[in-house]
């Protein structure tokens, strides 16, 4: 099958490589990811499989330090040696071996269900999917707690003072205010900009995974229910900013903490679970509000805003606004119940290993145990991410995190992608149409990839927004059809591509080493843009009118199809260790190569010119990933045709 435009190249190695076969499909890969066993890394970059090219005896003696370092019990010793040669070469044992290590039928069955020709990528161990639907919970009660002030605030903005009516004031004697309306509903997004994500790093090297979940949710419950005991605009500002503490870390932690769990073939659908959920939460917001408008005398005229402020704050009066705003609360306690009942992540277990802490080796290979079907993909697991994990300390410069985010090209052109991504994604899409149109792309994004996805979406998300801006010219009934259409087509094309993307995107990116800081300032971004946009939207949308800020938005949508095709590589099908290869691929030869696949597509595709070649990338020497032969001659990156690895023309 070909490549449509988004694909992203393969680094193949050239004909100097002995062990390349062409002709043949046995090309050796680590796990399920495209990569030839012969690739060894430039000295300054991580390696994607370190095991290629070492002799049985080379391997035994690393297998031999890795259970002396480790210390891991001697009963996992056969296990760990058996997934170290299956790390090496996922054929290594088809046939008989000479060392007597056999698989058992067990893990044969197993490993065929990891074969992405004959496998079932969905049949995985059940405690994975229970982690995935905690973090669904976590996800629907960050957007269960965006969108329970929208109805309520049609209610307290009157008693709080900070309503407003034709003349500019309430029967209260304050003034309207719309700017404090904007500040209290984008309180979260306020703290979340300026405090909450920067608050994730130091939680989780503290607390873990987990911890860092179990104190955030715990942190949503509370403030939600003192959102609902509130009886002025400051207090209530305040419980929201408190919100913001934890709905911050959380966006943060959620995504990590799936993608460091689930293998790559699947990896992409279950993390975007966040968004996924995310929009399921939104759209309980929305109900709830629906559901508690007429709790008492709430919604009647004996409660209107012509009444005191007394009346209004009253239980009778106030109960049904009080219950849209506590009701978040019990989402995240049901998280809290059972995260703890859930594995901690194994890559972070991994690095507090590597500080010293030599008993969580054993602890990440009982986590892994749990997150597969056997002990032996447990071990191949263990084995290739500590040896990856060592690459990593080659791209380290041993200064402060913050700053390695900028001076790393590699972590650099991670961080750039991710930012890009983030900023676009803060016009948020609309509840229980978000959350049905992003059912295809848990299909889709693991296959079709998530640059492809972006780059299909983001044309139509531009003419959308476009089309709804044009209706606002017409009038009556044709206006409303037009405007809602434009809406809704909008978020169809929102919710598969720029809904889940950005946040598995920033997730599954960056090495474990910034990963946390990397994904605050990438969640930090986002939040800050929808505090941003909920407190200037209405001022923006006075100055342009409807129709100019609409097209505004369309602009932006070409923009961001421009800036994904030249900066964002495609991450699918790869594990977080590997993308290191991926990321180090400098930018302008990823650029120059974008434009060149958006010429052969027009060549190919619409001018029908088939005898066009396909593109490929060439790469300066210090850049290349390496094969094997002349370790100082440049390779190219062209294409894969399915399964199979073809080498590129030296």
């Amino acid at each position: 099958m070909g490549n449509d435009i988004g694909d992203e190249p393969m680094v193949t190695t050239g004909p100097y490589d002995d062990d390349f076969d062409a002709a043949s499909d046995n090309v050796n890969r680590v796990g399920t990811a495209p990569w030839p066993n012969v690739y060894r890394a430039h000295p300054a970059k991580a390696l994607v499989n370190p095991f290629g090219g070492k002799t049985h005896e080379e391997m035994n003696d690393l297998i031999d330090a890795f259970m002396e370092k480790t210390k891991i019990d001697e009963i996992y010793a056969e296990h760990i040696r058996k997934g170290a040669f299956l790390a090496q070469d996922n054929e290594a044992f088809r046939d008989l071996r000479e060392d007597g290590l056999q698989l058992k039928p067990e893990e044969r069955a197993a490993l065929r269900l990891d074969d992405p020709k004959t496998g079932n990528k969905w049949n995985q161990p059940w405690i994975l999917y229970a982690l995935v639907g905690c973090c669904s919970l976590g996800a629907a009660v960050q957007g269960w707690d965006e969108t329970a002030v929208n109805g309520a605030q049609l209610f307290y903005v009157h008693p709080f003072g900070i309503g407003e009516d034709p003349s500019g004031t309430n029967d209260n004697g304050h003034n309207g205010d719309a700017g404090l309306r904007g500040l209290v509903n984008s309180a979260p997004y306020l703290c979340c900009a300026v405090l909450g994500c920067w608050l994730t790093q130091p939680m989780n090297r503290v607390l873990g995974r987990r911890g860092t979940i179990f104190v955030t949710c715990v942190i949503s419950s509370l403030a939600c229910l003192w959102q609902a005991f509130t009886n002025t605009w400051w207090h209530l500002f305040i419980a929201r900013f408190i919100l913001g503490l934890g709905i911050g870390p959380k966006s943060a932690t959620i995504p990590i903490y799936a993608a460091e769990c689930t293998p790559a073939n699947i990896r992409g659908a279950l993390v975007m679970m966040w968004q996924m959920w995310t929009a399921f939460g939104i759209m309980l917001g929305y109900i709830s509000g629906v559901i508690f408008r007429s709790v008492l005398d709430g919604g009647s005229t004996s409660c209107s805003s012509e009444q005191a402020e007394a009346i209004l704050l009253s239980i009778r009066c106030s109960l049904n606004w009080r219950l849209m705003l506590a009701s978040p609360m019990v989402l995240p306690l049901v998280a809290v119940a059972y995260v703890y009942t859930l594995p901690e992540s194994p890559r972070w277990l991994l690095s507090k290993a590597r500080q010293g802490k030599t008993e969580r080796y054993e602890a990440a290979f009982s986590a892994l145990c749990r997150l597969r079907h056997t002990r032996l993909q447990a071990a191949r697991d263990l084995f290739l991410m500590h040896h990856l994990l060592d690459n990593e300390e080659h791209i380290k410069q041993n200064h402060q995190i913050f700053f390695e985010l900028w001076s790393v090209p590699r972590n650099r052109r991670a961080l750039v992608a991710s930012l890009i991504l983030m900023f676009f994604q803060a016009s948020m899409g609309f509840g229980i149409i978000n959350f049905l149109f992003a059912i295809p792309a848990f299909y889709t994004i693991d296959t079709f990839g998530r640059r492809n996805l972006l780059l299909c979406t983001f044309p139509f998300m531009a003419i959308f927004q476009l089309l709804t801006g044009l209706g606002f010219l017409l009038e009556g009934k044709a206006q409303l059809a037009m405007v809602m259409t434009g809406m809704y087509l909008f978020s169809v094309a929102y919710s598969p591509g720029e809904g889940p993307v950005p946040f598995l995107y920033s997730a599954e990116s960056m090495p474990l080493y910034v990963r946390d800081v990397g994904m605050s300032m990438a969640t930090a971004l986002t939040w800050f843009f929808n505090f941003l946009l909920a407190v200037t939207f209405p001022k923006f949308q006075d100055a342009f009118q409807n129709t100019g800020a609409f097209g505004y938005y369309a602009a932006w949508c070409v923009v961001g199809w421009v800036l994904i095709l030249l900066f964002v590589p495609e991450t699918k099908d790869l594990t977080l260790e590997q993308l290191d290869a991926r990321f180090s691929i400098p930018s302008k030869s990823h650029a120059r190569f974008a434009i060149k696949q958006c010429l052969f597509v027009v060549r190919y595709y619409i001018l029908r010119r088939k005898h066009t070649k396909r593109p490929i990338m060439d790469l300066p020497p210090q850049e290349v990933v390496y094969g094997g032969g002349d370790a100082d001659r440049p390779r190219k990156i062209s294409f894969d045709d399915g399964e199979r690895v073809f080498p590129a023309t030296p």
